[in-house]
């Protein structure tokens, strides 16, 4: 690619969607800007390229955004095609979108939102996200990442949301929710993550985040006792 192209991220320095953007951006060796937004006080910009969802990310490819994280890394996949991201077969690639998809929308409500709120009692929560979160320990057994040999979408996806998100918001309550014995899988991977350069590159910085989420676990807990 030309080397006078345009390429910006506006994001957030917390957000896992953002964290796998950026991800994919260093893994491939591209070159950008970051903008980092105030969600609580969103800029112009955000809400002239974004006017839908007024969210984060956000990539700007030579003036064109381009929305949606999961769709963001596939735009960089087919943009720059050096060290694919997207498996090359067409049975893999729609398994990596499903499981994708089901991360954000299944396991990580209810890995945080649904436990915050507990209201069928917050063991029984537990139970629920753990349920969900060994359909990836399966998928990850017998790999070194999601992706086979070298990080991939989906690692990039999970690992924005499970490891880094999920990880330091279970602890911040006091819950062990994916134990070794269990997802002894899933554990491994964790550490070959944590292994890579640009993964921990790209991963908020532990305490300020810690307090971060807490501050959303508490929101949400003050937001649902007013609808009770």
């Amino acid at each position: 690619m030309e080397k006078e192209e345009e390429v910006r991220l506006l994001g957030f320095w917390a957000s896992p969607f953002t964290c796998r953007v950026m991800m994919a951006l260093k893994l491939k060796g591209v070159p950008y800007e970051y903008l980092e937004e105030d969600l609580m006080n969103k800029s112009p910009l955000l809400l002239e390229l974004n006017p839908v969802h007024k969210k984060v990310p956000v990539l700007v490819h030579n003036g064109k955004p381009i929305l949606e994280s999961n769709l963001i890394l596939e735009y960089i996949d087919q943009t720059w095609t050096n060290n694919p991201i997207l498996p090359q077969d067409p049975y893999d690639k729609a398994m990596a979108r499903f499981l994708a998809k089901f991360v954000d929308e299944q396991v990580a409500p209810a890995g945080f939102r649904s436990l915050v709120k507990a209201e069928k009692g917050v063991e029984v929560a537990i139970e629920e996200a753990r349920e969900l979160i060994m359909f990836l320990e399966k998928e990850v057994t017998g790999k070194d990442f999601f992706g086979g040999k070298t990080i991939g979408f989906l690692d990039m996806v999970v690992g924005s949301m499970i490891p880094f998100c999920g990880v330091r918001a279970w602890e911040n309550m006091g819950i062990d929710m994916i134990p070794e014995e269990k997802f002894p899988a899933l554990n491994k991977w964790i550490k070959k993550l944590n292994e890579v350069e640009i993964v921990r590159e790209c991963v908020p910085p532990r305490e300020e985040h810690v307090k971060h989420l807490k501050r959303n676990e508490e929101r949400v807990k003050s937001a649902f006792k007013r609808q009770i």
